[in-house]
């Protein structure tokens, strides 16, 4: 335990998940903050002074702690072995129909990149955030010891007790323990060590992971996946956890910043369940299944974030022409149990229902 203080427990355990790619908003961060729970952005696929205008725009409408979340860059990525290329190459041959159907052009050799990584850190300590929080990996030392002095709480997300415990080590003030059920993409980012069975796998049931993680670390447990009302939120507190973070609920709020497409795509029939898929970005991630993912998910090569460069424009183009099925259409498996709330209401229903559940 490293003693900090969080700005998130048992008499505040309702954390909005950070969405990147356009669904968390200042308007969404502000409004769960100013509601009682803690807000967050997505600095993913932002430029560092984008993530600052985001954290002054949050200042504006809340004083109220809030979050920022930062991809870490899988550097080893960066060294590429020979037939990546051609891979690639294949992949975009692959998808040279779709960019037909939707008029755009696909990038010659979409390259990888580290998505801005020092710009953000720096905005990070720069302003001076109130949680910092990680996903695909840990932060370095330097970085963390950078955080900690400028007062903020470091959260990283993970898979696995043994995520858990290396997230501990690496400094984290408490990790996000992230369930087979959330929308969009798996963060993990380490593969067992000897202790654990190479075929080991995560179980389903979101209240048992926390539990096997609870085992393995002593920092402060969050909650992932899967999460929609405040039952939910009851069975991963009694689990250990101090507090549950929810990204799908909030994706029908009107603060929520994904395309309306998408938002209309929750409640439509014919998508009758969600599914994991890297066709889109070359990395796992859970969305709802639709016509892109069944016919490109065999053929997507595991390279992230190559693939979701490939693949940003033809997704553009496909909301642009109102077609849900060639979009990533990320959301959690109980993402028919979405409500169109405002993010504060939403917020005060999620806490009575809570107590509700805890009676």
């Amino acid at each position: 335990m490293t003693g900090r203080v969080l700005p998130f427990g048992p008499s505040s355990p309702i954390i909005q998940a950070p969405m990147a790619g356009g669904g968390s908003t200042p308007a969404l961060a502000a409004a769960v903050s100013g509601a009682g729970g803690l807000g967050f952005l997505a600095a993913g696929y932002r430029t560092a002074e984008d993530v600052r205008r985001e954290i002054a725009a949050v200042r504006e409408r809340t004083d109220r702690p809030f979050g920022v979340n930062v991809f870490v860059p899988d550097f080893a990525a960066a060294r590429r072995e020979p037939g990546d290329d051609a891979a690639l190459a294949r992949y975009r041959d692959e998808l040279a129909p779709e960019a037909e159907r939707y008029g755009v052009t696909l990038p010659e050799a979409p390259a990888w990149d580290d998505d801005g990584w020092d710009a953000k850190i720096d905005v990070l300590v720069d302003e001076r955030v109130p949680v910092a929080g990680f996903t695909f990996g840990c932060p370095p030392a330097e970085v963390t010891a950078r955080l900690h002095d400028a007062g903020t709480v470091i959260v990283v997300m993970v898979n696995t007790p043994w995520e858990a415990v290396a997230a501990e080590e690496a400094g984290a003030d408490a990790v996000v323990v992230q369930g087979t059920g959330a929308g969009g993409h798996q963060t993990a980012f380490l593969a067992p060590p000897p202790a654990w069975p190479s075929s080991w796998k995560a179980p389903d049931d979101l209240p048992e992971l926390v539990g096997l993680v609870r085992e393995a670390t002593h920092v402060p447990l969050v909650a992932a996946g899967g999460i929609m009302d405040g039952a939910d939120v009851a069975a991963v507190l009694a689990a250990g956890a101090v507090a549950a973070q929810l990204g799908t609920a909030f994706l029908r709020t009107p603060e929520s910043g994904v395309h309306p497409v998408h938002k209309a795509a929750l409640a439509d029939p014919r998508f009758t369940r969600t599914a994991f898929t890297r066709a889109f970005s070359g990395r796992t991630a859970r969305g709802l299944a639709n016509r892109f993912m069944a016919e490109h998910e065999a053929s997507a090569p595991a390279y992230y974030p190559q693939v979701h460069h490939l693949t940003k424009g033809l997704r553009r183009a496909a909301a642009e022409h109102g077609d849900p099925e060639a979009m990533a259409l990320w959301c959690g498996r109980g993402y028919r149990r979405c409500r169109d709330l405002p993010a504060a209401a939403l917020v005060g229903t999620l806490m009575k229902e809570l107590a509700t559940a805890r009676v």
